[in-house]
């Protein structure tokens, strides 16, 4: 009965412990999928349709790489934590209830994608129906049935990107195949774009702020990663695979076919297979939106109510908010604001990552809490410091025009909070000296 109780709970709120550990395939495979989808294509598409391709190149390699870094340290620290992205913040910088503010934007931002992807999902079964099922139904339906593969947690997430990540690549090899016919790679890799010229800057922003949330919720997956090295692995593939490898096949692509319009490029050569690969891209990236909001809103009710919720019933609660949300349509509206709360979430990367492995504030406390296997007994309130460095970070990713923003912010709030700290500490250093 015990097991029955804790179906879906996934260890939300304590440590993975190494028997609930997983593969390398386990993890990897889900972090390919994160990056292999159709949101990815129309991306590199959008490239090589205003760049060369060897710009288009140095453009995915500047936005992607250092967020991979950023994806490799966090998922590196979540690993040997055993812990989330919204319960590791809780001792990396944002305390009580700044992982809690940290758990309600990534849980908003991705109930929101969840929503605006279920309805691509959605129009992809009506396009495969011919119209025999309306878009409200097949909402509901594809909406449902990704809520109820995500209620039984991380195993469950694994075998479906195990199925759904083959099959989405042999279909988009087959679109590849129709769209490259009458054409060689070196003519393509020469080739000039059909479109206006987009610069290295714009391109590697559009790249980097693409993936900046999922960079910050790898300890989402990478806690039931068995070691360090799993989670190198896991991010290095992602990048060669995810990033580099779509993102180059599409920029070819829209060279030559002379338009950025691969997705419906691929719908027209591929046919019937040309639907699976949005019908697959979306339940792959869906499982993972609505996996993360899970967990930040489980943490966030442990956090500021301290109630703990069962992870599973939490799903199924916001993915019938969303697929609701996605049948009226009215997730198509905030696109704009889910783009600002992404904004939000590079500061975040930085400060954590600065945290915890530079300052190391909390460090001996996690490690004495888990040789236990539980959490460290106290937990700090938010910082004032932490507060600035995000808000700063957050106004220079907003407002700096020049460079790439989700990479601005991500930098000076990790300065900002690093020196920040450092004075508080020498304050209050200052002070005891004085006292003794």
């Amino acid at each position: 009965m015990a097991n029955k109780a804790n179906i879906g709970d996934d260890y939300s709120l304590t440590r993975v412990p190494q028997s609930a550990r997983q593969s390398l395939w386990s993890i990897t495979i889900i972090r390919v999928g994160a990056l292999a989808t159709i949101s990815q294509f129309i991306l590199g598409a959008a490239l090589g349709y205003g760049m060369t391709f060897w710009q288009a190149f140095w453009a995915t390699f500047l936005g992607s790489v250092i967020l991979q870094i950023i994806g490799f340290l966090l998922g590196y620290a979540g690993a040997k934590e055993g812990l989330s992205t919204s319960l590791l913040a809780r001792w990396t910088g944002f305390g009580r209830h700044g992982s809690s503010i940290i758990g309600a934007v990534i849980a908003i931002s991705c109930i929101g994608w969840f929503g605006v992807q279920n309805s691509v999902f959605a129009e992809g079964i009506v396009q495969s129906t011919n119209g025999a099922i309306s878009l409200p139904v097949a909402a509901a339906l594809t909406g449902l049935g990704v809520t109820v593969l995500v209620i039984f947690g991380f195993k469950l997430l694994s075998i479906t990107a195990s199925i759904t990540v083959p099959l989405f690549l042999i279909a988009v090899s087959v679109g590849i195949f129709q769209t490259l016919q009458g054409h060689t790679i070196s003519d393509l890799m020469n080739t000039a774009p059909a479109g206006d010229s987009l610069s290295i800057g714009v391109a590697a922003t559009m790249v980097a702020g693409g993936f900046i949330i999922g960079a910050v919720i790898t300890p989402d997956f990478s806690r039931f990663a068995k070691s360090g090295k799993d989670v190198f692995w896991m991010t290095t593939i992602g990048l060669l695979v995810g990033e580099l490898g779509i993102n180059m096949i599409a920029v070819l692509m829209a060279l030559a076919a002379r338009t950025s319009d691969v997705a419906s490029i691929m719908m027209q050569t591929a046919g019937w297979l040309g639907v699976l690969v949005v019908v697959l891209s979306t339940v792959k990236i869906n499982n993972l939106n609505l996996y993360s909001s899970s967990l930040g809103f489980t943490n966030i009710f442990d956090s500021v109510f301290k109630i703990k919720l069962n992870r599973g019933m939490v799903t199924l609660v916001i993915g019938v908010i969303g697929t609701i949300l996605s049948v009226l349509g009215i997730l198509d509206k905030f696109t704009e604001f889910l783009v600002l709360l992404g904004v939000l979430v590079p500061p975040v990367a930085g400060i954590m990552v600065i945290d915890y492995f530079v300052l190391k504030t909390h460090r001996k406390a996690l490690d004495e809490s888990r040789a236990q296997g539980t959490l460290p007994p106290n937990i700090e309130k938010l910082s004032i410091v932490t507060i600035i460095a995000w808000a700063i970070g957050f106004a220079a990713g907003y407002f700096i025009t020049f460079g790439i923003p989700a990479i601005n912010s991500l930098i000076i709030s990790a300065v900002i909070y690093y020196v920040g700290k450092r004075i508080e500490n020498y304050a209050k250093n200052d002070i005891h000296a004085n006292v003794a």
